[in-house]
């Protein structure tokens, strides 16, 4: 599938990688990075779940991960500090897992913008399924009511984007009783399936934000997202 813009869309290549361990997560991020900069590989979208897994941001509190090691161990729950902004939040399966690696030169030099951005295409995304999502002023992400439904944590250096956004598709809530996501004691949380009442693909939530992707973003988003 692709995402028609224009023709003078830059091309953004999707790709869907099933479940990936977080740290082998990281080393795909630093590569498509290094990548992008130096000219080899085009722009690409990462698409995919994690294992339980309880990451830190720059600055996050460690207090918020309301869990002890016997608890996290007995869970199957990682823990990893990670470079992204923001505090502490949940991956694992059934979460829709995006990082975005883009130029935002010349034209999306900035942060805001961006944040925004990503949260108008988890809003569309949530959209085709029935549900419509929001912001809420002051804080990041994307909310139905007092839920979170979708958190973004991103990096940018130079420009070039990493880190990203996870949406919850048929997740576990349970797993967020364990931390205080966000660092925001006053919200809750909640899942598209939870929302619909039934179960919901991951990879079909993944095929519409690639698509919404290419619209919000001005690219061309290449290759299928979901190729088995």
């Amino acid at each position: 599938m692709t995402a028609q813009v224009s023709k003078s869309a830059r091309e953004c290549e999707a790709r869907w990688l099933g479940l990936v361990p977080y740290n082998y997560g990281l080393s795909l991020q630093d590569g498509a990075v290094g990548r992008l900069s130096s000219g080899e590989a085009p722009e690409q979208l990462l698409l995919l779940e994690h294992p339980h897994v309880f990451t830190l941001g720059r600055g996050a509190d460690s207090s918020n991960i309301l869990a002890d090691p016997e608890q996290l161990q007995a869970n199957s729950v990682e823990v990893h500090e990670t470079g992204r902004g923001g505090d502490v939040t949940y991956h694992g399966p059934g979460q829709l897992v995006g990082y975005p690696i883009i130029n935002l030169k010349p034209d999306r030099c900035d942060v805001h913008r961006y944040v925004r951005d990503l949260e108008e295409v988890l809003i569309r995304t949530i959209a085709e399924f029935g549900v419509t999502g929001a912001r809420v002023p002051g804080l990041t992400g994307v909310w139905i009511g007092n839920e979170k439904i979708a958190a973004i944590g991103v990096r940018i250096a130079r420009w070039i984007t990493s880190h990203g956004f996870a949406l919850n598709v048929n997740t576990d809530l349970d797993y967020f009783k364990m931390i205080v996501p966000c660092g925001i004691t006053d919200k809750g949380v909640t899942s598209l399936s939870r929302l619909v009442g039934r179960s919901i693909d991951t990879r079909e939530v993944a095929q519409s934000a690639a698509v919404n992707f290419g619209r919000v973003f001005g690219r061309e988003m290449m290759l299928p997202v979901c190729d088995d």
